[in-house]
């Protein structure tokens, strides 16, 4: 086990249902009197015992369904702490700000996101968990943005898209020190947002109108997309998975826009020819999202290309039928459509499976 290379939780959380799978066939073929006695114990449930064991401690890995159901539990009421804790550390600084001087307000600013960020490190220690580091994390990024605001308002300096990047520094250093992906999707929001004032100000409009204009948005979500491949993240738990399916979001949400209403572009062409450009630019990145989903074994990413493939097409129905056929009939095409697409995913997936190797696994 030791020459094996490290895993990250999602990884081991796989190897652990493996275990468990197998451990399940196992009983069953001993029932069915299909599995030799002695086959039934020795080496590999010792082995396989060690291995949950190695895992649970170093990774807080659920072995069984309940396990799970509980963890998914915790960090639904660890984020809701969080959003809570930090409105309450927000109202709790405007209820009591005008008591301080200046001096006394910068201060407590400043040792705010500090004194969190501590007891981040603190609860690191101590807590193998991680829910409550993770937690202090939220609550130590939310003194972090309050401190940025709150400084500026008090120096009277003018709204910047700069403090963004900032909040996205601070995201990721928290995201990649805890392994948040809630954080690391933070970050990467501020991080469109500044990226796309600064492209929105070369383009010679005022920042603050960065959302006006979906074409900010879209080579941030290439760099983001293609980050992983660079880079790769597999020390990182749902990180790769996190960069690309975000970035392929906020792309094809711009694109569809950009699709229906193409007086939001920079574009110098006339609206109908932007709109039919965007159009067929939605369909084929779509449609190659959903083709190395599958190549790659991505299931969310092959999900997100049929969702967005799915509203492109039902969109330019909706343009060509909407006004001129009746509505029975016009549900009954968005039907018929719906039948030939499963046709066609079934044929697909009948070719996936024939390639397929014999116990290899979709990742999810």
């Amino acid at each position: 086990m030791s020459s094996s290379p490290p895993l990250n939780k999602t990884q081991a959380q796989e190897r652990v249902d493996q275990i468990l799978a197998f451990r399940a066939e196992q009983q069953l073929l001993a029932e069915q009197g299909l599995l030799p006695p002695e086959l039934q114990a020795g080496k590999v449930r010792d082995y396989h015992d060690a291995l949950l064991q190695q895992f649970q401690h170093s990774l807080n890995i659920d072995l069984n369904a309940k396990a799970r159901h509980l963890s998914l539990g915790m960090q639904i009421v660890s984020f809701l702490g969080a959003l809570a804790l930090a409105a309450s550390l927000f109202f709790l600084f405007y209820q009591y700000w005008g008591f301080f001087g200046t001096a006394a307000q910068v201060g407590l600013l400043i040792s705010a996101p500090l004194l969190s960020l501590g007891l981040v490190g603190w609860l690191m220690r101590i807590d193998a968990s991680g829910y409550y580091a993770k937690l202090a994390a939220l609550v130590s990024f939310a003194a972090w943005v309050l401190n940025i605001v709150m400084l500026g308002s008090i120096f009277n300096l003018p709204a910047s898209p700069n403090a963004f990047a900032v909040f996205a520094l601070y995201a990721f250093t928290l995201a990649y020190l805890l392994n948040l992906r809630l954080l690391l999707a933070v970050g990467m929001l501020c991080s469109y947002i500044f990226l796309g004032a600064r492209f929105g100000s070369w383009m010679g409009s005022y920042w603050v109108s960065t959302g006006e204009y979906p074409e900010h948005f879209l080579l941030t979500s290439l760099l983001f997309f293609l980050l992983p491949l660079k880079f790769k993240q597999q020390r990182y738990d749902g990180f790769a998975a996190t960069y690309q399916i975000l970035a392929a979001v906020v792309f094809f949400i711009a694109i569809l826009i950009l699709a229906n209403w193409g007086s939001v572009s920079y574009l110098p062409w006339s609206h109908g020819v932007i709109e039919g450009l965007y159009q067929v630019l939605g369909f084929v990145c779509s449609a190659l999202l959903v083709l190395y989903g599958i190549r790659q074994q991505a299931a969310k990413l092959m999900l997100t290309g049929n969702m967005f493939f799915a509203l492109f097409l039902y969109t330019k129905f909706f343009d060509w039928w909407w006004d001129w056929l009746p509505k029975y009939l016009f549900f009954f095409l968005l039907g018929l459509t719906a039948i030939l697409a499963l046709l066609i995913f079934n044929r697909l997936r009948l070719v996936v499976q024939t390639a397929a190797k014999p116990g290899e696994v979709a990742h999810v």
